[in-house]
């Protein structure tokens, strides 16, 4: 989709706007701050120097523009007619001590939260923008994955090590995507070369990415907000597809080790896919064959009609959770949008659980004995990440309604126009998108209108403070 941009303009909405965010930080309990006794244990705190010394390779990390918090990186390189692909992760199971002040605030927190004015990270800021932080042309203890691959992409072998690593360069989507289209070469080079055939494979799988666009919620210079949204440029989907193998071969390990914690998600049942098939019929872009996977991966990302499309397919992807186990492998193991086993393994320093997959992916790899505190406190994950999860989609939700608002709030007497994603409510109601400014509502709409059409409405409430709006026939 194109990328919009819809500012709000500085009057009282924008300081009631300001109010609301700082209002809703408070209701979700998600503080920035730690508590002194966390922070000391964290600038006390050292991960082992490992004995594997890979300052050598010429590792390079990749993320958005101005990110600290650098959980990955990479090197790829062309072995015979395969690849190599080395994998570092931040080492924070060697930073947080089990057991800990530092643990027990990660505990409590889950993830790493992303507000429109910033982030509460899931660790103090000294470990997970600093010391553990895969920042360039420093040194750093790390866990690296390295993944043989075959001519086609596959894995045919990977292991798990501590090492020592050095990053040469912190390299953003938007700059390397350019590099790209210019054909100039770098350390990304063979980045769409494997993203290419690890995409290959899971349409063989039978998965599929969303890759739905992005909607952020940003604060400009002047104090202002906006809500952007733009589609996942080539080489970020590229750059997934490196995490998702490793993720992949996390859940192997601990499946073949018999104990670990999965990241699962059922495949969609025959109603559901009966339900987005009459979507994509009613929107005019019917599904008439082939995988699912398939017809998603071939949408026009420049047809308005694609963004519907995709929020209806969200409704495919539901159902997701955490699988612990230990003795006897689940049942279950499949995460059904990958189309295999899978385990989160790559954001230590943003996500709770992947400190106990690396941990256990590490002994089993090293053939070393399981820490007993990982195999003790399995069973708390899902119920820890399930409440970090609710919590962030509050936040996410919560904020773009705040904000909405307030892009509404001038609007309001005003008729405007806007496009049908979703009905509800048995055809009363319905998700509806706005052009301009960018907003995404739910609103009356007249009787017969289906996914697709134009309906004209009256803004009739945009209140800031609670993150409503109304909207008359």
């Amino acid at each position: 989709m194109p990328q919009r941009r819809s500012h709000v303009a500085p009057s009282a909405a924008q300081s009631a706007l300001a109010d609301a965010l700082a209002q809703l930080r408070e209701s979700l309990d998600a503080s920035e701050e730690f508590s002194e006794e966390v922070l000391v244990e964290a600038s006390a705190s050292s991960a082992p120097i490992p004995d594997l010394d890979l300052r050598e390779v010429p590792f390079v990390t990749l993320d958005p523009v101005g990110s600290k918090d650098l959980d990955q990186a990479f090197h790829l390189e062309r072995v015979g007619t395969g690849f190599t692909v080395r994998y570092a992760i931040a080492d924070v199971p060697g930073f947080v001590f089990p057991g800990g002040a530092v643990d027990a605030a990660a505990r409590r927190r889950g993830q790493t939260l992303y507000a429109a004015d910033g982030s509460i990270p899931l660790h103090p800021r000294i470990l997970s923008e600093d010391r553990a932080s895969l920042l360039p042309d420093v040194d750093r203890p790390a866990l690296v994955w390295t993944l043989d691959l075959d001519a086609a992409g596959a894995v045919t072998a990977f292991r798990l090590e501590r090492a020592l690593v050095r990053s040469r360069a912190q390299l953003d989507y938007v700059s390397v995507q350019g590099s790209l289209d210019r054909g100039e070469s770098g350390p990304w080079d063979l980045l769409p070369v494997i993203g290419a055939l690890r995409t290959a494979l899971e349409e063989e799988r039978g998965g599929a990415s969303l890759n739905m666009p992005d909607e952020e919620v940003v604060q400009h210079e002047d104090g202002t907000y906006s809500i952007e949204r733009r589609s996942p440029l080539p080489v970020e989907e590229w750059n997934a597809h490196l995490s998702l193998m490793t993720g992949m071969a996390a859940a192997e390990l601990m499946i073949g080790a018999k104990v670990g914690v999965l990241r699962t998600m059922p495949r969609p049942d025959d109603r559901a896919f009966a339900t987005f098939r009459r979507q994509t019929e009613a929107l005019g872009r019917p599904w008439t064959d082939g995988s699912y996977g398939e017809y998603l991966r071939g949408l026009d990302r420049d047809d308005p009609l694609t963004l519907p499309i995709l929020e209806a397919a969200a409704s495919l992807f539901r159902g997701a959770g955490y699988a612990t186990f230990d003795g006897d492998v689940p049942d279950e193991t499949i995460q059904a949008a990958i189309g295999a086993p899978y385990a989160h393994a790559t954001a230590p320093l943003r996500r709770l659980v992947d400190r106990w997959v690396l941990t256990i992916c590490l002994a089993v790899s090293t053939d070393a004995e399981i820490p007993a505190w990982a195999r003790e406190s399995l069973d708390d994950l899902p119920a820890l990440m399930q409440e970090s999860g609710q919590r962030a989609s509050r936040l996410n939700a919560d904020t773009v309604n705040r904000v909405e608002a307030a892009l509404l709030t001038p609007l309001v007497g005003q008729r405007i126009s806007a496009s049908v994603i979703e009905l509800r409510n048995g055809g009363e109601r319905a998700q509806i998108q706005i052009a301009e400014p960018a907003v995404t509502a739910t609103a009356p709409v007249p009787a017969g209108t289906q996914p697709g059409d134009t309906v004209s409405l009256t803004v009739v409430r945009a209140d800031i403070a609670r993150g409503e709006v109304e909207f008359s026939l």
